[in-house]
C-alpha cells in the first residue's frame, strides 16, 4: 500500500446517500437513544408551532408549572429546572422505572398543554411542534453546565440583564444524580 492510497487527497470512502432523482438525500431525524440507566436526568427541548412567540406569559407558566408538579404523581416523571422562553421550552426532567416512555409523556403534557394554552391565549391549536430534542445527562456537572447556559437564555436574547431577572422560569422538583 502506498502513500496516495490513504490520507490527504485520497477520496473518501464514505457512501453519500443520493435520492433517485439526484442530489443528497433529505435531512432525517435521528431516533431517540435509549438511556444508559434506568431513571436518567433527560434534558428536553421543544419549540412552538411555526415558532410562535406565545410562551412568555405568566398564564403559559402557570398552566405548564401545574401540569409538570402533578405529573411525579400521574406519569412518573419528575420535572426538575425549566425556562420558558417565547418560542421554545427548556427543561429538566427524570422518569421513575415504572415511568412510561418519555415520547408518550411529552405527547401527553403537550396535548393537555396545548388545549389550556390556546383557550387562555384565544388561539388556534397547534401550540407544540411534533418532534423535540432530548439529551441524557451523565452527571451532576452536566446538569449544573447545562441549567447554567440555558438559564443565560433570556440574557442571550436581550429580554433581561440577569437571568435571575426572566419570571418564566423555576425549580418544580429536585432532580439529584
Amino acid at each position: 500500500m502506498n502513500k496516495s492510497d490513504h490520507g490527504v487527497g485520497a477520496p473518501s470512502r464514505r457512501r453519500t446517500l443520493v435520492r433517485p432523482e439526484g442530489g443528497p438525500a433529505p435531512f432525517r431525524h435521528l431516533a431517540h437513544v435509549q438511556s444508559f440507566r434506568d431513571n436518567p436526568i433527560v434534558f428536553l427541548t421543544t419549540c412552538t408551532y411555526q415558532r410562535r412567540k406565545i410562551l412568555a406569559s405568566s398564564k403559559c407558566d402557570k398552566i405548564l408549572r401545574e401540569i409538570w408538579q402533578r405529573s411525579a404523581d400521574h406519569d412518573d416523571w419528575w420535572v426538575g429546572n425549566y425556562i420558558l422562553m417565547p418560542d421554545h421550552v427548556h427543561l429538566f426532567a427524570r422518569p421513575e422505572i415504572s415511568a412510561q416512555r418519555m415520547a408518550e409523556w411529552v405527547q401527553m403534557w403537550k396535548s393537555v398543554s396545548s388545549r389550556r394554552i390556546a383557550a387562555v391565549l384565544s388561539t388556534k391549536p397547534s401550540i407544540w411542534q411534533p418532534e423535540y430534542f432530548d439529551r441524557y445527562l451523565r452527571s451532576s456537572e452536566n446538569y449544573s453546565e447545562k441549567w447554567h447556559y440555558v438559564e443565560q437564555n433570556a440574557v442571550r436574547a436581550g429580554l433581561v440583564e440577569i437571568a435571575e431577572a426572566w419570571p418564566y422560569r423555576g425549580t418544580i422538583n429536585n432532580l439529584m444524580f
